[in-house]
């Protein structure tokens, strides 16, 4: 488990800012639970506490 400062990934930044309104509009309308708070530990506890950890463990500037 990575402990400490995240190195940042240009090419991810820029995919998060240009993902479109309208594909995650579109995932919303198929899935009801996409997007909501804690759905993730229901599809798969193991990567959701994995994640929780490194998001507490990490840091990015």
């Amino acid at each position: 488990m990575k402990f400490g400062m995240r190195k940042p990934s240009l090419k991810r930044s820029i995919k998060a800012r240009t993902t479109g309104r309208a594909n995650l509009a579109l995932k919303r309308s198929v899935d009801p639970l996409y997007g909501k708070k804690g759905v993730g530990f229901v599809k798969n506890p193991k990567r959701s506490v994995k994640n929780a950890v490194y998001e507490r463990t990490t840091f990015s500037f």
